[in-house]
């Protein structure tokens, strides 16, 4: 059974959308409501939260399940890669992933059902510009702010 709860982040709402004790959904903004369920899954998606937006980088994730195809599974595997204040290319994750498109790359990228814990937020254009963000580029550029004034390297 499908779950939600809301974390108020210091830029907006956040959805997050649990199935049993994985989380499957980070979004910006509200869902309807399934139903809040306390959980142990709960509780560390909102911690990895706490510390991630109190400039802290989390050494910890939280039980995630990506759904979706093979290949967007190896995209968002990939994202997950990307280390905390550091940004990679559409290009260059295409790379990571054996694809020649890294317009395809974007689309995976897009749909990536659970935000900030699979970082989309750390893709950039190929000279470096913030483009491609489901949630606006005020909300990317944030994100990335937020990494690199706290990014120990």
């Amino acid at each position: 059974m499908t779950h939600t709860a809301l974390y108020d982040s210091s830029i907006g709402l956040i959805s997050l959308t649990l199935d049993g004790e994985v989380l499957v959904g980070l979004r910006f903004g509200t869902s309807p409501s399934l139903g809040v369920l306390k959980s142990r899954c709960l509780e560390v998606s909102l911690r990895w939260l706490d510390f991630y937006f109190s400039g802290r980088q989390p050494d910890f994730m939280p039980p995630i399940s990506l759904r979706g195809t093979d290949f967007q599974q190896r995209v968002w595997q990939a994202l997950v890669e990307i280390p905390y204040g550091q940004t990679i290319s559409y290009g260059e994750l295409a790379r990571r992933v054996g694809c020649r498109s890294a317009q395809a790359v974007g689309q995976a990228v897009g749909r990536n059902p659970i935000a900030i814990i699979v970082p989309c937020h750390r893709v950039v254009g190929s000279d470096g510009s913030l483009t491609g963000y489901a949630y606006g580029i005020e909300k990317k550029q944030f994100l990335l702010q937020l990494e690199k004034q706290h990014n120990p390297i």
